[in-house]
This record gives structure tokens, sequence and C-alpha cells, in this order.
């Protein structure tokens, strides 16, 4: 728990820097601190020089400034230099999650998980997009799988509430008022 409050710090800190230099700067700062905390989660060599005590604090901050010098804002690697010298990086993916849940909360956005039968093109996409963002009152970013088994419809789960309209259900729905009926 505590971790997890100490990476919730770290990321409030991280959007408030993005927010002073500007609106777009907040997406991209994002994209940053994913990509970091992916890099350290996909390669092991990064992590394991990140998380050496062989390795000095000096040396692993140099290594972030010469990685991402032309990539990224000064402030953002100032910020990841700050969590190495606090010796926090192992909390790298962490604090980008927080990030993530901020950024949501200042823009008012949700996420939403949507199942379909098969996988939508563009133009329903757009469509359920266009009626969740209407019905929920929120931006919806909308995350999208395809699952036969619904048989049909589609289903909505948004945090954690779940809107199910597939023909999977109203069947059971029918199923059971028919077998109540006898």
């Amino acid at each position: 728990m505590k971790n997890a409050v100490v990476a919730r710090n770290y990321a409030e800190a991280l959007l408030l820097a993005a927010e002073m230099r500007g609106a777009a700067e907040i997406e991209r700062t994002g994209h940053l601190i994913d990509a970091v905390a992916g890099a350290v989660r996909a390669d092991e060599r990064i992590a394991v020089v990140l998380e050496s005590p062989r390795v000095s604090k000096a040396t692993k901050a140099a290594l972030l400034a010469r990685a991402l010098g032309d990539l990224a804002p000064a402030e953002f690697v100032k910020f990841l230099q700050a969590v190495v010298r606090r010796g926090r990086q192992g909390l790298l993916e962490e604090m980008a999650q927080q990030y993530q849940v901020l950024v949501d909360l200042k823009l008012d956005r949700v996420h939403a998980g949507v199942t379909l039968t098969e996988e939508p093109d563009a133009r329903i996409e757009k469509l359920i997009i266009e009626r969740l963002s209407t019905a929920i009152g929120k931006d919806v970013r909308a995350h999208f799988r395809a699952d036969r088994g619904i048989l049909g419809g589609v289903v909505v789960r948004v945090g954690d509430r779940i809107y199910d309209g597939s023909i999977r259900r109203k069947l059971a729905v029918l199923r059971r008022k028919m077998l109540a009926g006898e």
C-alpha cells in the first residue's frame, strides 16, 4: 500500500510538471512514462542497471539523459533522474499507471471494455464510442474485443459496471421466465 501512495505522489508531480508545459504535454508525458516503464519491463538489462546498487546513481542519471535527451523534454528526464536518485525506479510501472489514472480524472474520461461477436470496423467503433460518450456523459476510450460466445449484441464494461445487451443474456432471461411459468 505504501508503494501505491509513493507512486501516486510521483505521478501527481509529473502531471503538474506536464501541465506547466501546456495541455498537449499531458498526453505526451503519459506516452513517455508508459514507454519508459515498458522498456524497463521488456528489457531485463535496463531493469538490472537501474536496480543495481553497483551502478552509481550519477551513472544511472547520465544514462537516462543520454538515452532520452533527444526524445523527451528536459523536465521529464530530470523527473526520471530524481526518481533514480531517491531509489524509486522500481515503482516506474506503478507511477505510469497512476499517471494515467490522474490524466483520466483530469480529462474527465473513462475506459470501456466493449465485447462484440466480431471485430468492429472503424465506423462501428466510432458509433459505439459516440453513443457511450453521450450515455455516460464523459469522454470514452473504448477497448474492443471479439467473443463469439455472446452470440450477438454487445457487452460494455465501465469500471465495475457491466451493461449486458448480448443475445446470450437475453436468451438466459427468457429461459428463466419460461421455467418460472411452469
